[in-house]
């Protein structure tokens, strides 16, 4: 795939274009979900071109309520493929071992936590679904990382990521919310970024 072309021709696409786009491949595809604060948004869009898309959600083990509350509604309203993968430990006996989550000045025991929460269960969702494209709701705002990224890109693994909402800013994302009525996720916490601004983990493991 020209990569340079593709993000050329898509650039000015719609965010459901761009799905569209996607699906249109006819290759294996899944979309993610972290459940957080405006994840309703990429479900929308990917709910609105085709709901059998299997959506993977890892679900750490330390969201608050208000996040499950927020995600049953989206799940039953959208009907979307949602497929939910947790770590084979418990937050509470994580917890007990580690000393509690690890701070950002912990980076080994930070990367050792981040696996367990994050990318084991990821990585049994990737082998269960064997992907090769990976809808994502990432945005070039967010992280110094994802500057160095476009609509589509290589993602480490050898899956190709494409992010509908890629170019949208903040203000936009508050719009699509509001246009179509979509629940919000006030209190919820990741807690494998320690900071705003860091990766979580998914999008730069190899």
């Amino acid at each position: 795939m020209d990569f340079d072309s593709v993000n050329a021709t898509l650039r000015n696409a719609s965010a459901q274009e761009i799905v569209q786009w996607a699906l249109g491949l006819g290759r294996k595809t899944i979309a993610t979900t972290s459940m957080g604060r405006n994840a309703a948004v990429m479900l929308h869009l990917v709910s609105e071109v085709d709901k059998s898309v299997p959506t993977i959600w890892v679900d750490t083990g330390y969201n608050l309520r208000d996040t499950y509350v927020v995600a049953e509604r989206l799940i039953r309203d959208l009907q979307v493929d949602m497929h939910v993968y947790s770590p084979q430990m418990t937050s509470e006996r994580r917890n007990a071992i580690m000393g509690g989550i690890p701070t950002v000045d912990e980076e080994e025991r930070h990367q050792e936590f981040t696996r367990q929460v994050k990318l084991e269960p990821f990585a049994q969702a990737l082998e269960e679904f064997k992907p090769e494209i990976w809808l994502t709701g990432i945005r070039r705002e967010e992280t110094e990382h994802r500057k160095s990224l476009d609509i589509v890109s290589m993602d480490n693994r050898g899956i190709i990521k494409v992010a509908p909402m890629f170019y949208w800013s903040e203000e936009d994302v508050e719009d699509y919310m509001e246009k179509f009525e979509l629940p919000s996720c006030r209190h919820y916490f990741d807690p494998t970024k320690v900071h705003d601004g860091r990766e979580c983990g998914l999008h730069t493991a190899a």
